[in-house]
């Protein structure tokens, strides 16, 4: 085999997977999804973020990253115990990694663990607005 056939191969194969990444990330959009950017770490860096599509199903926010061959989601958020703890604009060194106008929102949950979701001001609406319309007896997700 040739280098010329080499290079052919890798790039028939890097095609192939930029055709499915696009494919899959409409697939999601179209199902419901919105643009999101995650975080699972916190740091001052500005790094860890990653793009996905975020997408509601009942009391589970589930978030599929766009550069990932798995088919099942990345992160499953519960609105059940989910609180905002803090609402910012994203800094200069984040900026990059979401989508254009994001808010930040830093969640914590009651089973444990902490996450930072970047989403535009749609996203944010319906975002706020899924955690909000709870079940009757649940109380509001806001910290004190």
């Amino acid at each position: 085999m040739g280098i010329a056939e080499i290079v052919g191969v890798v790039l028939f194969v890097v095609v192939v997977a930029l055709a499915y990444f696009a494919w899959r990330r409409l697939r999601l959009l179209r199902a419901g999804g919105v643009h999101v950017a995650l975080r699972l770490r916190q740091g001052e860096s500005g790094r860890g973020w990653h793009l996905g599509v975020g997408r509601y199903q009942g009391d589970e926010f589930v978030w599929f990253r766009v550069l990932s061959l798995g088919s099942g989601p990345d992160q499953i958020i519960t609105r059940e115990g989910l609180e905002i703890d803090d609402r910012r604009e994203p800094a200069a060194a984040e900026a990059y990694a979401m989508p254009a106008g994001s808010t930040v929102l830093r969640c914590r949950s009651t089973s444990g663990g902490e996450v930072e979701i970047a989403m535009g001001p749609d996203a944010l609406t319906g975002f706020l607005s899924w955690l909000e319309s709870a079940p009757p007896g649940r109380s509001i997700p806001w910290a004190s």
